[in-house]
């Protein structure tokens, strides 16, 4: 007789498991801009404390060997999923203090310190319980339920804020829309304690902390070591540069009111035109990409990647200057932003997986360059608010076309240490 334990289909946790690691990262790094709009918060403020918080997500590699030892993956995975539930909770009655925004930028750290482990624990549940065969099988699955939850956020959550301002206020709507993510994170965890598979094993290599610290370093170690690595490292800094500076800024733009030289769009219109167009611009933008590179090859076709990623900052600096009132204008920048977004990325992680990765140590070289890539966008995003303060957002947006140029031409001259083929 057969006892084993049926195996739970990937299909039942792949997808939540996904949806749930892009909801805090999401929420965080732009819902938040919004709301704290909303709120008369200053760009200043907004800018440099939502990019500041975005952190964790850069440092997590540090941290990952204390999850190899403690614990299960799916342990970590259920708990981080209830802690930011009950960070979202905190949050949303927190909005009513005085000081409501010392303290809820307290708790979206602590969310965001939760969300970037969570990241570690899902991953490490995705490679240890599927098969190479099953990993390739589900990885479509994968990209698309993190990305519905970008949608999910930036569109659903944002147009529901806009129905409830003119309801209850802003506050309040705030309050409820951020109640509403807490209750979703904390059913996904009760779901994923019942249904999310587990390999069953802590600390599966029989090391010490000590050991895997030394592991780390090690490993640390040998990435610098690598090739090109400091032509590398600028040129995945600067690549993401421009967008650096306008992640945080182009959602209070669009909020702002035309006497401020913003656009003056309501969160309704913000949400629909996030959740549907850009959302339908940012797949077809990738899955063009992919097409294009494997015809041309990711050398040929690398500088081309970059000016179409540069794209949308010309879009927005004429939106800025002619501040139109068609929506049809508006969307059509916002559909560029998106496509931009997605067709140029995809060269930049292509170039991190075949250029800087390869190697003995090839899954955490990835972590470390993208983990570099993210503080590079951290950056100038803490400095974003400033300078669009200081500049008015006409003077901004022809600042950050100017921002555009060292990330071409480092991508023109970029060394390509490997052989495509």
């Amino acid at each position: 007789m057969n006892n084993k334990p049926m195996k739970t289909s990937p299909v039942a946790w792949v997808p939540t498991l996904y949806f749930a690691m892009g909801m805090p990262f999401v929420v965080l790094n732009m819902v938040c801009s919004l709301m704290y709009k909303g709120l008369e918060v200053s760009d200043t403020q907004i800018a440099f404390w939502t990019s500041l918080i975005m952190l964790p997500w850069t440092l997590k590699p540090l941290w990952s060997p204390f999850l190899e030892i403690y614990k299960t993956k799916k342990f970590f995975v259920v708990a981080t999923q209830m802690l930011s539930g009950i960070m979202f909770g905190l949050l949303a009655f927190a909005l009513h203090l005085p000081s409501f925004f010392a303290v809820t930028i307290g708790l979206l750290a602590v969310i965001a310190f939760s969300g970037a482990t969570h990241d570690i624990a899902a991953d490490g549940t995705y490679m240890s319980v599927l098969s190479k065969e099953e990993q390739a099988q589900w990885i479509g699955w994968q990209g698309a339920f993190y990305n519905i939850a970008k949608i999910f956020a930036t569109g659903v959550l944002v147009y529901l804020a806009g129905v409830l301002i003119g309801k209850v206020g802003v506050r309040m709507a705030w309050s409820i829309v951020m109640g509403f993510v807490a209750v979703v994170m904390v059913l996904i965890g009760i779901y994923h304690f019942f249904i999310l598979p587990t390999d069953g094993k802590t600390n599966a290599s029989g090391k010490t902390l000590s050991e895997s610290l030394h592991e780390l370093g090690r490993v640390f170690l040998a990435f610098f070591q690598k090739k090109h690595i400091v032509y590398y490292l600028f040129f995945i800094i600067l690549y993401r540069f421009a967008e650096g500076f306008v992640m945080k800024i182009v959602p209070l733009f669009l909020k702002a009111s035309r006497a401020d030289q913003g656009l003056g769009l309501n969160e309704q219109q913000i949400g629909l035109l996030y959740g549907t167009f850009g959302a339908a611009a940012f797949v077809l933008g990738s899955i063009l990409a992919g097409y294009y590179i494997a015809h041309r090859g990711l050398k040929k076709s690398l500088f081309s990647l970059a000016l179409v990623f540069n794209l949308p900052f010309v879009a927005y600096t004429l939106l800025a200057l002619y501040q139109p009132e068609n929506m049809f204008y508006i969307g059509s920048a916002i559909v560029i932003e998106y496509f931009g977004y997605g067709f140029g990325f995809v060269g930049l992680t292509l170039f991190m997986m075949q250029q800087i990765a390869p190697g003995e140590h090839q899954m955490s070289h990835y972590a470390f360059a993208s983990g570099i890539m993210n503080l590079g966008v951290m950056l100038p995003g803490m400095l974003s608010g400033a300078v669009s303060d200081a500049l008015g957002y006409r003077h901004f947006f022809i600042f950050v076309l100017f921002c555009t140029i060292p990330a071409l031409l480092i991508t023109w001259f970029v060394p390509f240490t490997y052989d495509e083929k």
